[in-house]
């Protein structure tokens, strides 16, 4: 029931615009969205949304607190702390606590990333690195769990796949798959990923279930868009058969980067996230 990790590397995936892989060498500055990235912090609170076959998680509860700040100028900075108890039954349960830092400079050519993890009572577990692209080609180097440096092709950071995502939409796309790399895990997986987007939503429809974005002025004249994202293992060979996501995100997502009504499939359960809470922050415009 490790599902810290899994986890972290999903919502660092939102942070958490090119529409194809084509366009990763290109100038990232050119391919800004419209809309610039929301400077904000928000607090979204997790339960189980329902258990499948023999699964044996029986409750979960939680929080996130979600920090994103920055610029396409000076990068953006993103500070991420979840909480979460899954109850397996008979007085069993998981209790974890993630931590992680992360900054992408607005080119989504180069990532910083810090993450600290603990199950239970066990020591914490830490994964810290930088990624740098040149070209298609993505060097790696991490100095924790050990010092190791190896290279990724095509591979996109965290906002820049939101970035994508968003673009993707604004051009009527429905499918967008992408090679994710965020630090996740033990610093070394890489994600296909494969996003199905639904049809825009105006921001005078007011979402089913309320949340702060319902009547903050901000998000009355956004666009949003229903999105699911689902997580493949890179490392598992195309000749495996028909793959199984490692998990799979669906979320209402604003132009501005802002995700609401978060639902997390781990396949033998799911935990939804309700934004309990939005604060937004201040930014410097770039010059």
């Amino acid at each position: 029931m490790h599902s810290a990790n899994r986890i972290s590397s999903a919502m660092l995936a939102l942070a958490l615009a090119a529409i194809c892989a084509e366009s990763i060498g290109t100038s990232r500055a050119e391919a800004a969205s419209s809309v610039p990235f929301l400077p904000h912090q928000a607090v979204y609170d997790l339960s189980l949304q329902k258990s499948r076959g023999n699964a044996t998680v029986n409750n979960a509860t939680g929080r996130i607190l979600y920090n994103f700040t920055g610029s396409a100028c000076e990068g953006y900075t993103t500070d991420f702390r979840q909480v979460s108890q899954l109850d397996t039954g008979e007085s069993k349960s998981t209790f974890s606590d993630l931590r992680s830092t992360s900054w992408e400079d607005g080119g989504g050519n180069n990532y910083r990333f810090k993450i600290e993890t603990r199950m239970n009572d066990n020591d914490v577990t830490s994964v810290d690195g930088i990624a740098e692209r040149t070209g298609k080609t993505v060097t790696v180097k991490l100095k924790q769990p050990t010092a190791k440096t190896f290279t990724i092709e095509n591979a996109v950071f965290p906002t820049e796949q939101v970035r994508l995502i968003i673009d993707a939409a604004r051009a009527g796309k429905s499918l967008l798959e992408l090679v994710i790399y965020d630090g996740s895990d033990n610093g070394e997986k890489v994600y296909n990923t494969l996003t199905v987007i639904g049809q825009p939503i105006p921001g005078t429809r007011a979402p089913v279930k309320p949340d702060p974005t319902t009547t903050n002025d901000n998000f009355k004249t956004l666009t949003r868009w229903p999105v699911t994202v689902s997580y493949y293992d890179a490392a598992t060979k195309a000749d495996a058969g028909e793959q199984t996501p490692v998990y799979a995100m669906t979320f209402e997502l604003y132009e501005d980067g802002v995700s609401r009504a978060l639902m997390l499939d781990y396949n033998d359960f799911v935990i939804a996230g309700a934004m309990g809470k939005i604060d937004i922050k201040d930014s410097k415009p770039c010059k």
